[in-house]
């Protein structure tokens, strides 16, 4: 009888780095380098493993985020997000098994790229006004739709809210509120599509002592790093994760 977990030193390699990039991001950048979690484990499994394993994973993350931020999220605009971004889970759950990873991969890294671009030689004045709701709906159940096929949620829903200029704190407050959801709403959709076996759930209980570490670094640098320094490490790693999924899309 086969051992119910991945023993590949190679998947280890690339899932450990993975995974405490995804607590950093959930924490403390929501729309960072989390994102890369995925695209980076699937050197050695495919997508939707690589999704599926991290599930139990992001369980704790998320848990460990509340705990954190508590206090400190925007629930006006978690009220607005939500609806939207349950939205876009059901979408991703119907068109899971028919549409390619790759492409979902490669049509959300231009997004981001197309955002950035446009942050760089268009920025926002001080007394810009925030992106329209209808904009903010669409980008939102986005969001939800590429949560859904790999974890990397996060860009689209923060082209909405990075323009509404929140602290630091409050912003990864509210994307760990926001995730947390949009999370938990994929578990049976998960098991439906036959995602949450015993092999891939062995091998997420190997990795789960990592959640902890990097939601603890992610957390201590949302509460200390000044504003200015926070948005320019969050629109690098939306650069990487751009420049990243893009590649996947193409090859």
């Amino acid at each position: 009888m086969s051992f119910p977990l991945i023993t590949d030193p190679f998947f280890y390699a690339v899932a450990i780095p993975a995974v405490l990039l995804m607590g950093i991001s959930k924490s403390g950048f929501g729309a960072g380098l989390g994102s890369l979690a995925v695209p980076v484990m699937a050197l050695a499994v495919t997508v939707p493993q690589a999704a599926a394993i991290l599930m139990p994973v992001l369980l704790l993350m998320d848990l460990l985020g509340l705990a954190a931020f508590r206090k400190s999220f925007d629930a006006k605009l978690l009220k607005f997000l939500l609806p939207f971004g349950i939205v876009g889970t059901v979408i991703g759950t119907l068109l899971f098994k028919v549409l390619e990873v790759k492409v979902v991969a490669g049509l959300v890294g231009v997004l981001i790229l197309l955002f950035l671009l446009q942050r760089l030689f268009f920025p926002p004045r001080p007394d810009s006004p925030p992106l329209p709701k209808w904009v903010g709906a669409i980008l939102t159940s986005l969001s939800g739709f590429t949560s859904f096929v790999a974890h990397a949620g996060g860009p689209p829903v923060a082209f909405y809210v990075i323009p509404l200029r929140l602290s630091p704190l409050v912003f990864a407050s509210t994307m760990a509120y926001f995730f947390f959801f949009i999370n938990l709403a994929k578990w049976i959709p998960y098991a439906w599509l036959g995602l949450i076996d015993v092999r891939n759930m062995a091998t997420s209980l190997v990795l789960l002592p990592l959640a902890p570490i990097g939601v603890w670094i992610g957390v201590r640098m949302a509460k200390s790093i000044s504003p200015v320094l926070f948005y320019r490490l969050l629109y690098g790693g939306m650069f990487l994760t751009g420049c990243k999924l893009v590649w996947d899309g193409l090859r």
